[in-house]
């Protein structure tokens, strides 16, 4: 049997937070990044996939710990 290690509740928040919020951020840089590619006539495409990909994911992330938050 394989041992799952129990990570409590507020430490799982902590991580899924602060990643959360990073994962935004970077995809905002990204999305400035791509906005400046295309202004400057520049491949823009995959740099604004990247930062939809990202911000969304951000995004998931810190819905998912308001609701662990929220379970108390």
């Amino acid at each position: 049997m394989e041992k799952q290690k129990n990570i409590s509740k507020k430490t799982r928040w902590l991580i899924l937070s602060i990643l959360g919020v990073l994962l935004v951020g970077g995809g905002l840089s990204f999305l400035g990044e791509a906005i400046i590619a295309k202004t400057q006539d520049k491949a823009w495409f995959l740099t604004g996939t990247l930062s939809l990909v990202l911000v969304n994911s951000g995004i998931c992330l810190i819905v998912k710990a308001s609701e662990i938050d929220s379970k108390n």
